[in-house]
């Protein structure tokens, strides 16, 4: 909205006051703010809603971890809306709301948003761990995924040297490497997209282990978009130009001012869970902001720790359908580390500086070839 005023006054004279919101770092830096000081201005009277609304709060699972059924049994979930809120404010406050990216992006965190509170409502109302069916879940947020890819497709500029990018997969280190899937890479762009929201939804597990690495996954891809939207840096770094993708730095911004203020509430101990609104929408985001930028395979990278839980159980599922025995103690890989005697501040802070150095390993890609 911001910008959109800058253009507007700007057009009629010059107004000296308004120069720093054509910068993009400007608008990037104070969508982290807005967005943090929305979520920490909503939090304790949020919190105390959501626990008169709630009663008994977020279901435990009887047969998880047993120190959780003492520990956090009573705490509010639905925090997701609290960063919902400063996400999509901070963004529409402060990115130009002409650019096709910044609008993809947005659809798929609403879309998901949506589903993962009509996913926590229904498990608060009936106070069981299984919300709305999983298939049906699946389904939708496919549907959400390739009508924003989609939308990508048939409207972002196209860049002059590589006019298949958009539908294109490019590949770290080989910089020069675009395999074209033309419209077939709806399903690919959705699987991203998909499978980077589930992987945070099985992250968030314990009390601030989702928040952190997604800030640091959201300061990574902001970092990415804002060079492979520069013309001048994506060429010195020999990456592939995306034209006005850079404004998606925006909205990573939001998303790490969102998680600074959520967090304020979210670390240990707990006064409310992000639930599903939370994870789906951020998870869903940053899938969505590595489609943006062509960054798809770097995520595996600097959203290792999320694929790594996803992974362990997708294979203790298997390994038990297919042997009758496990691999891990229990999946997610985090209550792993917690049948071993790790402590949940070991694990989340662990976790965190693990997160850390994959997104650093993510950013060299850009320079290695």
């Amino acid at each position: 909205m911001f910008y959109w005023l800058y253009e507007q006054l700007s057009a009629g004279g010059h107004v000296p006051v308004l120069n720093l919101v054509k910068y993009l770092t400007f608008r990037t830096g104070m969508s982290l703010f807005t967005a943090q000081l929305i979520v920490v201005a909503m939090g304790s009277r949020f919190i105390r809603w959501m626990q008169a609304k709630q009663g008994k709060g977020q279901p435990i699972r009887a047969e998880g971890i047993q120190r959780h059924v003492i520990e956090k049994a009573g705490t509010p979930t639905m925090g997701g809306v609290m960063i919902l809120a400063g996400l999509l404010i901070g963004t529409l406050l402060w990115a130009d709301l002409s650019n096709v990216y910044v609008w993809a992006v947005l659809v798929v965190t609403a879309g998901y948003g949506t589903l993962g509170f009509l996913d926590d409502y229904a498990k608060v109302t009936k106070q069981s761990s299984d919300g709305i069916s999983g298939r049906l879940r699946l389904v939708l947020e496919a549907a959400i995924a390739m009508a924003a890819v989609a939308l990508i497709i048939a409207f972002a500029p196209k860049a002059p040297e590589a006019p298949g990018l958009l539908t294109s997969v490019s590949f770290p280190v080989f910089k020069q490497l675009l395999l074209n899937f033309h419209w077939f890479y709806l399903l690919f762009g959705a699987f991203i997209i998909v499978g980077a929201a589930n992987a945070v939804n099985f992250t968030d597990g314990l009390d601030g282990l989702a928040t952190v690495p997604v800030m640091i996954a959201a300061a990574a891809y902001g970092l990415i978009a804002y060079l492979v939207g520069n013309f001048v840096f994506a060429n010195y770094l020999q990456l592939h130009f995306v034209p006005g993708v850079g404004e998606v730095a925006v909205y990573c911004g939001a998303m790490i001012g969102a998680g600074l203020g959520f967090l304020w509430y979210n670390a240990p101990p707990a006064r409310i869970f992000m639930g599903d609104t939370g994870s789906l929408a951020l998870g869903g985001g940053i899938g969505a902001v590595a489609v943006a930028t062509r960054h798809e395979i770097v995520l595996g990278i600097v959203g290792g720790l999320f694929v790594a839980e996803l992974l362990s159980v997708v294979i203790q599922v298997a390994w038990f359908k297919r042997t009758g025995r496990r691999i891990f103690l229990m999946a997610p890989m985090h209550h792993h580390f917690e049948k071993l005697g790790w402590s949940e501040s070991t694990i989340v802070i662990r976790f965190w500086i693990i997160s850390i150095m994959l997104a650093l390993l993510g950013l060299a890609t850009l320079k290695l070839r």
